[in-house]
């Protein structure tokens, strides 16, 4: 899945989650004076993510006492014109098996991101609102938010500094929403995203919750070329307050594949009612 820049771009990272990727595109590496903050994010935004993808992946949620429960999961992402569909079942453990996720991420902005969860034990799918979309997905340190794409123009930029993430060069961006209605969506009050200069790659990314003195860190710990394209096939987040480890999720995918054929019927309601 695609996750957020902010998290790990997730249009899929990106997400959450997501949404959860994040690819690469072709250019050449550009000096930090020759791009505004606002033309660097709009690079990550272009990314080449690939087309009808599946994903079978891991969530690892941690406590804060270090307990760890696993998740399974299998994923499916499509884009519809400048949109992306996904579909996401867990898999494992029995307590969430036939759980289910659908997001409809739409590009422009212009709507709300139709998100729906598909809940077996009450046979119901919920809706998620506009104002749920800041809680956490299934126990994760990822939002609903996190788990689509960001709107560009949600969010103004500034270009804070170069410095370095494992030996590759980055920006350091600071994104803050353009008004109230994106920060409560969100529920950041800032972001600042390390984007790697060679690749316009979200690497690493602190984010301030704008309650609870709470701040969520991301940081992609492994990436991968897959058909020529760069994917963050494992990433951390965690939640700290006051300093402290609140809780931690890891984020890691395996056999994953593109052009894919996938048939439109896997994004709807119905088939996450129905499961895999």
């Amino acid at each position: 899945m695609r996750l957020s820049f902010f998290t790990v771009n997730y249009r899929p990272a990106s997400l959450l989650l997501s949404v959860l990727f994040l690819f690469f595109v072709g250019v050449l590496p550009v000096q930090a004076e020759d791009l505004t903050a606002r033309e660097i994010m709009e690079k990550v935004d272009a990314r080449d993510d690939g087309d009808n993808i599946t994903i079978e992946s891991e969530m690892i949620l941690i406590d804060k006492n270090g307990h760890e429960r696993t998740r399974l999961l299998k994923s499916f992402i499509k884009d519809k014109g400048a949109d992306t569909w996904r579909t996401q079942f867990f898999i494992e453990p029995a307590d969430v098996r036939d759980t289910a996720f659908l997001t409809y991420d739409y590009y422009s902005g212009d709507k709300d991101d139709d998100q729906w969860l598909y809940l077996p034990e009450l046979h119901k799918t919920k809706r998620i609102a506009s104002s749920d979309k800041s809680s956490a997905f299934m126990g994760s340190d990822f939002s609903y938010a996190d788990m689509n794409r960001r709107v560009l123009d949600e969010w103004s930029y500034e270009l804070l500094k170069e410095d370095s993430v494992d030996g590759n060069k980055v920006w350091l961006i600071e994104a803050t929403p353009v008004n109230k209605v994106v920060e409560e969506c969100y529920g950041y009050s800032k972001s600042v995203v390390f984007i790697r200069q060679d690749i316009f790659f979200p690497v690493r990314a602190v984010h301030w919750l704008k309650e609870g003195n709470k701040i969520k860190y991301m940081e992609v710990k492994k990436l991968e070329q897959i058909d020529g394209i760069w994917v963050a096939t494992e990433t951390h987040m965690k939640t700290t307050k006051s300093k402290e480890t609140t809780h931690k999720t890891i984020l890691r995918w395996h056999n994953i594949k593109m052009n894919q054929a996938i048939d439109d019927d896997m994004f709807t309601v119905r088939r996450i009612e129905k499961g895999l």
